[in-house]
């Protein structure tokens, strides 16, 4: 089965080595950079049970745009490669919305909650949009590798509910219906908007740094600028995946 007709079917596939050694490299020194020197950073901080709060030390950290921030990002390979793939996922007129990093730290155990994507945005008329999440760091269960929850995307948008004001949207879903996508260094998952996911916290020794882009049509952009919907600010996406 290709990856494309999985994608259809299931809600989301794996697309092995997107970065090759060399390239992971080139990433992780400016992932880190970033880490290090972008301040007013969004986080969630949550306990074991998942409940969010927001005290505490920063466990999951989420720049949003980095490609703001260093706009040589957009020629570099990763977001070539990608945009090829959400053209090939979900049609050739597949651009680039926006970009984020989120990184969870070392033994800060905190899970990301259930959550669709498409439950952060504005309702659009053409709701086709892809994720890319690429793993910088070896994705497990132990460290917070994506949950899927397959055909998900299939059905209606689930009822979503904030915790605490600021905080991330959340849905009723489990593991017992979800499959675990460990990834490899350098490889990567596509999943759709309406696809149900999570991840556990990381309780390694190492950071779990991973590179988002969301791909969306490009007229379904250009709605989303035109009512002042940037994912930058008070209405940025806040999964923290």
């Amino acid at each position: 089965m290709t990856s494309q007709i999985f994608f259809e079917a299931e809600g989301f596939c794996v697309v092995k080595n997107i970065l090759n050694e060399v390239e992971i490299g080139h990433y992780i020194e400016l992932y880190d950079e970033l880490l290090e020197t972008t301040k007013h950073r969004p986080d969630i901080r949550s306990d074991l049970s998942g409940q969010v709060t927001k005290v505490g030390t920063e466990k999951i950290t989420q720049i949003m745009r980095p490609s703001l921030l260093n706009p040589n990002l957009l020629e570099m390979p990763l977001h070539q490669k990608a945009l090829q793939w959400a053209k090939l996922l979900l049609g050739s007129d597949m651009a680039l919305d926006f970009d984020m990093l989120i990184n969870k730290a070392p033994h800060t155990q905190a899970p990301t909650p259930w959550h669709q994507d498409e439950a952060y945005w504005i309702n659009m008329p053409d709701k086709r949009a892809v994720s890319c999440w690429v793993a910088l760091d070896e994705s497990t269960q132990e460290n917070g590798a994506m949950w899927f929850i397959p055909q998900s995307h299939l059905h209606s948008l689930r009822q979503h509910q904030q915790q605490v004001e600021g905080g991330p949207l959340v849905c009723e879903a489990s593991e017992a219906e979800a499959v675990c996508v460990a990834l490899q260094s350098g490889s990567c998952s596509f999943h759709h908007g309406r696809t149900v996911h999570y991840s556990r916290g990381n309780s390694t020794n190492g950071n779990r740094r991973a590179f988002i882009l969301n791909f969306r049509p490009a007229a379904m952009i250009e709605y989303e600028r035109e009512r002042g919907f940037d994912h930058l600010g008070n209405r940025e996406a806040r999964a923290n995946k």
